[in-house]
């Protein structure tokens, strides 16, 4: 229970509300449902219901945390034992399981095309302006080059702006977020013009690589769609791909806002097979993101891997069970690096790579992990001197899972002398 707490002030604060004193309303179903009213800061108590198989949680609290404190508090109780099976579930909380249970053994079936010529023409089309606007973004890329790169700090976003919404009008939506991700790179500091060279040199061969594609092998070319802007519906990856179980050990997670879209990204390593899984989750403006995977806990599931040169992103295809994850075991700084060198060789456009290391945080001359042999990566200068990594190490090495990119390290998790996972 304590592990899926989402950080350590919500931990403390479900502690304090896990007393019968809190809840005049508790329950529990076959080990498979608990709900709850707990007493707060209005009138009315805050409804609280947690599905235990999922788990997943619902409360009328206007936390946007997940659990919220409430719903921790609700588990902390009845893993003490003080939540009997008092009869059923009130309406409120047998309602929004009923849904759960319901969408859980119906699942939806994709539908066919209404009009197979119709959909195969739509098709053609956009293979059609996708090939125009990576012939547009070739031109654009050797303007900027013609032109030097020092002009590029006077530009404004609008700059980029407009060929990302050209790149839009082609359907080829990930170049569009690959342009209009450079507008930052000019005023990302020292180094900035060797770091935009790199971005456009990256762009050329992505447009190179998508108008030669037929050409490439499978693999690379399922990778080259993915990375310029074409989708694959998750229905198909579960029909076509080879399910792939292991004890899944939730390594990582990590929450990014774009546009108006949330993405969490979970990262999950094998027990018994090794591989590194990537799940990701997507959530609009007032929606909650998926909460099933928590880190520190290990599943028992199958994996449906994407098609790609290096297979990463996965869907979770069937949960069997979940229980504690222990530490997992981390890597040297060098044996890291060989897996990302190893992975680029396949796929040159990885920018995000996992990494779980046995190392010491230290803050000379940059804030950086050594490990046992005294080689060092720097942190991301996003993540600044991480002082919950630092003191949770207090000078001793310790293991750490988080990101590797180009810029440095973005630390995640960090496991304390007990073995328990701790967020940063």
């Amino acid at each position: 229970m304590l592990a899926q707490a989402p950080d350590a002030s919500s931990l403390r604060a479900a502690q304090l509300l896990a007393s019968g004193r809190s809840w005049p309303l508790t329950g529990a179903e076959d080990d498979s449902a608990l709900w709850g009213e707990c007493l707060g800061s209005t009138v009315t108590p805050y409804r609280t219901v947690v599905d235990l198989s999922g788990p997943a949680y619902r409360c009328s609290c206007p936390s946007r945390k997940f659990p919220c404190k409430h719903a921790l508090a609700l588990m902390l109780l009845w893993s003490d034992g003080t939540v009997g099976t008092n009869g059923g579930p009130p309406d409120w909380a047998a309602s929004w399981l009923a849904a759960r249970s319901a969408k859980a053994s119906d699942p939806k079936e994709p539908k066919a095309p209404a009009d197979p010529a119709a959909a195969l023409r739509r098709a053609e089309q956009r293979e059609a302006r996708v090939a125009s606007g990576l012939t547009e973004v070739d031109r654009w890329l050797c303007d900027q080059v013609r032109q030097g790169l020092a002009a590029s700090q006077r530009y404004g976003y609008r700059h980029w702006d407009d060929i990302a919404a050209r790149m839009i009008d082609a359907q080829a939506p990930g170049l569009a977020e690959r342009l209009r991700a450079l507008a930052a790179v000019p005023y990302s500091g020292p180094g900035w013009d060797g770091r935009l060279l790199e971005e456009y040199a990256l762009l050329w061969l992505l447009a190179a690589a998508g108008r030669e594609q037929a050409g490439l092998p499978p693999p690379l070319r399922d990778t080259v769609r993915s990375r310029v802007g074409f989708t694959i519906r998750q229905a198909d990856v579960l029909a076509s791909a080879t399910p792939v179980r292991d004890h899944w050990h939730v390594l990582a997670r990590r929450d990014l806002d774009q546009d108006r879209i949330r993405t969490r990204r979970a990262w999950l390593r094998g027990r018994h097979t090794g591989r590194t899984a990537l799940v990701l989750s997507f959530a609009a403006v007032g929606q909650s993101l998926d909460d099933s995977l928590t880190v520190g806990t290990q599943i028992d599931a199958d994996l449906a891997f994407y098609p790609a040169a290096v297979p990463l992103r996965a869907l979770v295809a069937t949960r069997y069970d979940t229980g504690p994850g222990g530490v997992p075991l981390g890597a040297t700084v060098a044996e890291m690096l060989a897996g990302y060198a190893a992975g680029l060789a396949q796929d040159p456009w990885l920018d995000t790579w996992p990494a779980v290391l046995e190392a010491t945080p230290a803050r000379a001359p940059v804030a950086c992990l050594s490990d046992a042999v005294g080689e060092a990566l720097p942190l991301h200068p996003g993540a600044g001197d991480c002082w919950p990594l630092l003191a949770l190490s207090g000078g001793h090495p310790l293991t750490v899972a988080g990101e590797w990119t180009p810029r440095g390290l973005w630390p995640l998790t960090a496991w304390d002398e007990g073995g328990m996972a701790v967020p940063l």
